[in-house]
């Protein structure tokens, strides 16, 4: 039997995507949402990327789907919300000084976009040293690139709100506070926040880096815990940063670094990825200086840069790198949807989406036991 009432359990982009598609399905839906600093929503960069020649079985089928759908769920959001939810296809360059590697890497796209119709990969080229530089003008002319026309870029703060706008305009509640699970006789039967218990048929829980903790009571031992990400934000004159690709290293000498640009001159930078610093939201000098190092390094012409901000997140991180999602075992009422560590601005809507379906009682596109949230 379909869900008549569900609360979904977190405010970022997972969660507010899976409110969002339920609420326009006719689903009652209360969306409870906390306030604690370092979600990672807020302190993603925003490179939309999900092509992955290497993925296999149910990880494939999950990068594919999320490449194949993210142009139509944005335009869907933008429809249902009224707003513009930011995201643009603006293409990205994966920058070395490796010209081998780059043409093996192109070469891997190519064949996979075969074999899987990447519609959405565009045009794959092998740049030059040099003529990367030509589109996003601060970076270093030394490098090579691959240059990938389909990779987009979204604010994850735009989307997310947009996202909740949309659920709102389709009758979805928001609820502000810590939630706590309600559960007797293997079934969850809803969450309490605060004194108040919001009953419900299935809950959704999308609450990220602490959803370890809110699932504890139950007896669950998930194999998730937060990765501190440190991300800086930049001003520079907008010369049609609007426009400017996406920047990634392929290379392990300039780490998981990487470079992208919004309109009005602002340059994301980053970023840190620290699995053992907890939920310690503190912007350290060691973070810092790691960032701003790594950008200087592959862009130079940042060296002018205003610092606007500095930005800390808690990514969602499993031991084996795949999100936990789906039903909990032993546990009626319950899903889970979440574990997807660096690329949750990437994989997220998709997650939200399947997240819906799955509080309905609907089958999954593919199969999700890789992704089983008690694994």
């Amino acid at each position: 039997m379909a869900a008549a009432r569900v609360v979904v359990v977190g405010g970022g982009i997972v969660g507010a995507t899976t409110a969002w598609q339920l609420a326009r399905r006719g689903v009652e839906v209360v969306l409870v949402e906390s306030e604690e600093p370092g979600r990672a929503t807020s302190a993603g960069a925003g490179i939309v990327q999900p092509w992955r020649p290497a993925a296999g079985g149910p990880w494939a089928r999950y990068s594919d789907l999320a490449g194949a759908t993210w142009p139509g769920l944005a335009a869907d959001l933008a429809a249902d919300s009224g707003r513009d939810p930011s995201h643009a296809t603006v293409g990205g360059l994966t920058v070395s000084h490796d010209l081998a590697a780059l043409q093996g890497m192109a070469e891997e796209l190519e064949a996979a976009r075969a074999a899987r119709s990447w519609t959405g990969l565009g045009r794959v080229e092998v740049l030059a040293p040099g003529r990367a530089a030509e589109s996003f003008p601060v970076l270093d002319p030394s490098f090579a690139a691959v240059w990938s026309e389909g990779t987009g870029r979204v604010d994850g703060r735009v989307f997310r709100d947009a996202a909740v706008a949309a659920a709102e305009r389709a009758g979805a509640r928001r609820w502000s506070g810590r939630a706590e699970l309600v559960a007797a006789a293997g079934r969850v039967r809803g969450v309490r926040v605060d004194e108040e218990q919001l009953d419900a048929d299935v809950v959704v829980v999308a609450a990220g880096a602490w959803t370890t903790a809110l699932c504890a009571p139950l007896g669950l031992a998930l194999g998730l815990g937060p990765m501190r990400g440190q991300i800086v934000h930049l001003q520079v004159p907008d010369g049609g940063t609007a426009h400017w690709p996406t920047v990634m290293t392929l290379d392990e000498e300039h780490g998981h670094h990487y470079l992208l640009a919004f309109p009005g001159g602002r340059v994301v930078v980053g970023a840190t990825r620290e699995p053992d610093a907890g939920f310690d939201d503190r912007v350290t000098a060691a973070g810092q200086r790691q960032v701003l190092d790594a950008a200087l390094t592959l862009a130079p012409g940042l060296a002018g840069a205003t610092v606007l901000e500095t930005r800390v997140g808690f990514r969602p991180v499993t031991p084996d790198g795949h999100p936990l999602l789906g039903a909990v075992p032993g546990w009626d009422g319950l899903v889970l949807a979440t574990g997807l560590g660096a690329n949750g601005l990437t994989y997220g809507p998709l997650t939200g989406v399947l997240a819906a379906g799955l509080a309905l009682g609907e089958a999954a596109p593919f199969d999700l036991t890789p992704f089983t949230p008690t694994r």
